[in-house]
C-alpha cells in the first residue's frame, strides 16, 4: 500500500465521512482513497467555497471535516476559510498536498501560511511515520477543536508504506475543570447578584453546555443571552433575551447594561458583544468561563476567570449552591422583566418606519425590515439560516427565527464577505432536514456566485435571499457622509435573478412583499430547483449594527 492510499483509509477508520474540495493532480490519490473508503466527497467550483463548506459543515454537525487541497495554488486559494475556521476553532483538518522542491512552480512556505492564520501546523514527515502524523492531526481537531493543516509531501505519497507503520496510542485527556477555590468565589458572586446575565458563546455549543447554563441561570436568576456565533441555544427558553452586541435589541442592550454580574461561557465579551465595552456597567463583576486559558481576560480584564468546560463549570457551580442550601434566586426573573422581554424582546416587534418605495415604471425597493419579517412569516421553522457580511447581515441574523442553534451558521470570525452562499451549502449538507437559508448582499453573492452551480448540481432545495442595494452598502454608509465621490463602491444595478435562471434555479425579483407570492408555491414543492430572490432593498442608512461598531 502506498502512503497515500494509507492516508484515506486511515481518515475513514478515523471517522471522517465527509470530505470537501477541488481534485487536482497532487491530492487525487489520497481523496480518491478516501472516497472509495467510503467518505463523501462534495465537489466545489473554487478552493475557497470548498474551505468554507467543511467550515460550515463541521459547525452545524459537530464532526471532523477534511478539506483537501491542490498543493501550492490550491491552498492558497482557500486560506479565507481556513482563516475563518481557525479563528473559529472549528475542528476542521485540511489534508493538503505539498511540493517538496523549491525548485516547484508550486512550492511556497505552506507550513508558515498556516500559522501565520492561526491554524495548527503539521506533515506526513515519512512513510514510518505517516498513520502517525494522519492520526494526530484528526485528534488534534477532534479533542481541542482546532484547525489543522496537514501537509502531505508529493513525493512521500508515492512511498510504499513501510510494514510495521502504525499510529502511536495516545491516552485521551480530560478537559480541565476549575479549581473548588474558583468554583466557590463564583458561587458567592451569584449568591449575591440581584441583576445577573449570562452570555454564552461559542464554547457553549457543546455537550451539555446548554442544559448545565439552563440549571444555574434558574437556580441563580440569570437571563440568557448570546454571542451572534451562539444564536438559538436558548431559543425556547422564556428568559431567553436573545443576542448580546450589537444585534441586541433595545431592551436586551437595556437588560445587559444594567446587570451587576455578567457571566462569559465561552465567549470572548469581545467589542461586537459587549458594544466596545458600553454593555458592561462600571459597577458589573464580570466573569469568564472558558476552556482556552489564554483566552481569559484577553479581550478586557475580569474579576474572575474560570478555566475550564462550559458544562463541567455549570455544574459544578450549580452543585457547589446546592451544598450550600440556597434557595432559588430571584435575580432579575421578576414579573416585570417577564412581561417586558414578552412585549419588547424580538427586533419583530420594535416598531420602524417602513422605507419601501414600492414598485413602480422606473423600479422600487423593498425596506430590508419588510422583507424579512414577511420571509420569517412564510417560511418553515425547521430551518438553517447561513449569512454573508455586509451592511444587510443584521437583518437576516435577527428577524430570521432558528429553532436551535443548529439552526443558524454565522462565519463571521474574520469578516470577510463572499462567504455566504459557500456557507449554507456546508450547513445544508450537515442539516439536510432543514431548508436551508442563504442570505447574501449583491457583492457577496457575486463574489461567490461560482458556487451556484454547486447548489443546482448537489441538487440542494435552498433558498438564497440576495439583499441587492447596488452597493457596498457597509462601506457606502461609513464614508457617505464625507466622502462626495463614492463610486468606488456603488454599481449598476444587476438582474441577479436571470443569472440565477442561468445557473438552472427558479428565480424571483422583489419589490414588494406581495412579489414574494410564488414563494409559497415553491416552499409547497419539497425537493424542487434552488430558489434565488433577487430583493431590490432599500439602503437609505447604515444598518444599526454598524453604526454600533463604527460609532462609539
Amino acid at each position: 500500500m502506498l502512503v497515500r492510499e494509507a492516508i484515506g483509509r486511515t481518515l475513514h477508520d478515523l471517522g471522517v465521512r465527509t470530505v470537501f474540495g477541488v481534485v487536482g493532480s497532487g491530492n487525487f490519490h489520497f481523496t480518491d482513497a478516501l472516497v472509495r473508503a467510503g467518505a463523501r466527497f462534495v465537489a466545489a467550483r473554487n478552493e475557497g467555497g470548498a474551505s468554507v463548506m467543511a467550515d460550515a459543515y463541521s459547525r452545524m454537525s459537530d464532526e471532523v471535516a477534511v478539506l483537501s487541497l491542490h498543493q501550492g495554488c490550491g491552498y492558497t486559494n482557500a486560506l479565507t476559510g481556513i482563516g475563518e475556521a481557525a479563528k473559529s476553532r472549528t475542528p476542521l483538518l485540511v489534508v493538503t498536498a505539498e511540493a517538496p522542491e523549491p525548485t516547484s512552480n508550486f512550492f511556497i512556505d505552506q507550513q508558515a501560511m498556516a500559522e501565520a492564520l492561526g491554524a495548527v501546523a503539521l506533515r506526513v514527515r515519512s512513510p514510518r511515520t505517516a498513520l502517525d502524523d494522519v492520526t494526530r492531526a484528526y485528534e488534534l481537531c477532534a479533542r481541542e477543536r482546532r484547525t489543522v493543516v496537514l501537509n502531505v509531501p508529493i513525493d512521500v505519497q508515492d512511498e510504499p508504506l513501510p510494514e510495521g507503520a502504525r499510529a502511536v496510542a495516545r491516552p485521551a485527556v480530560g478537559e480541565p475543570r476549575p479549581a473548588a477555590a474558583d468554583v466557590a468565589a463564583f458561587a458567592r458572586l451569584l449568591r449575591s447578584a440581584r441583576r445577573p446575565v449570562f452570555v454564552a458563546g461559542r464554547g457553549a455549543r457543546t455537550s451539555g453546555g446548554r442544559e448545565a447554563l439552563i440549571a444555574l441561570a434558574e437556580r441563580s436568576g440569570a437571563l440568557l443571552a448570546t454571542s451572534a456565533v451562539a444564536r438559538g441555544l436558548f431559543h425556547d427558553q422564556e428568559w431567553s433575551i436573545d443576542v448580546s452586541g450589537g444585534f441586541s435589541t433595545p431592551l436586551a442592550a437595556e437588560l445587559i447594561a444594567g446587570a451587576d454580574l455578567i457571566v462569559g461561557w465561552g465567549c470572548a465579551l469581545n467589542m461586537w458583544t459587549m458594544r466596545h465595552g458600553r454593555l458592561i456597567a462600571d459597577d458589573a463583576t464580570v466573569v469568564q468561563v472558558d476552556l482556552e486559558r489564554t483566552a481569559i481576560g484577553r479581550v478586557r480584564p475580569v474579576d474572575l476567570g474560570l478555566w475550564g468546560s462550559v458544562a463541567e463549570t455549570a455544574a459544578d457551580t450549580l452543585d457547589t449552591l446546592a451544598a450550600l442550601g440556597e434557595e432559588r434566586a430571584t435575580g432579575y426573573r421578576t414579573p416585570a422583566t417577564a412581561a417586558r422581554i414578552a412585549a419588547e424582546g424580538s427586533w419583530k416587534q420594535v416598531p420602524y418606519q417602513d422605507e419601501s418605495t414600492g414598485s413602480g415604471a422606473g423600479g422600487g425597493t423593498i425596506d430590508p425590515r419588510t422583507l424579512t419579517v414577511e420571509l420569517d412569516r412564510l417560511l418553515p421553522a425547521e430551518r438553517v439560516v447561513s449569512v454573508d457580511s455586509g451592511n444587510f447581515l443584521g437583518y437576516p441574523s435577527m428577524y430570521l427565527d432558528v429553532p436551535d442553534h443548529y439552526g443558524f451558521c454565522f462565519t463571521q470570525a474574520f469578516q470577510s464577505v463572499g462567504l455566504g452562499l459557500s456557507t449554507a451549502i456546508g450547513a445544508a449538507l450537515a442539516q439536510p432536514g432543514r431548508l436551508p437559508v442563504a442570505a447574501c448582499g449583491d457583492g457577496g453573492f457575486l463574489m461567490g456566485i461560482s458556487e451556484l452551480e454547486t447548489v443546482v448540481r448537489l441538487g440542494l432545495p435552498m433558498l438564497v435571499v440576495v439583499y441587492n442595494d447596488s452597493m457596498y452598502g457597509a462601506e457606502v454608509h461609513h464614508f457617505g457622509p464625507e466622502e462626495p465621490d463614492l463610486s468606488t463602491v456603488t454599481f449598476p444595478d444587476t438582474d441577479i435573478a436571470a443569472i440565477a435562471r442561468g445557473y438552472g434555479c427558479e428565480a424571483l425579483t422583489v419589490r414588494t412583499p406581495e412579489d414574494l407570492g410564488p414563494l409559497k408555491a415553491w416552499l409547497a414543492e419539497p425537493g424542487g430547483r434552488p430558489l434565488v430572490i433577487d430583493a431590490k432593498t432599500a439602503s437609505t442608512e447604515g444598518a444599526w449594527w454598524l453604526k454600533e461598531a463604527f460609532g462609539h
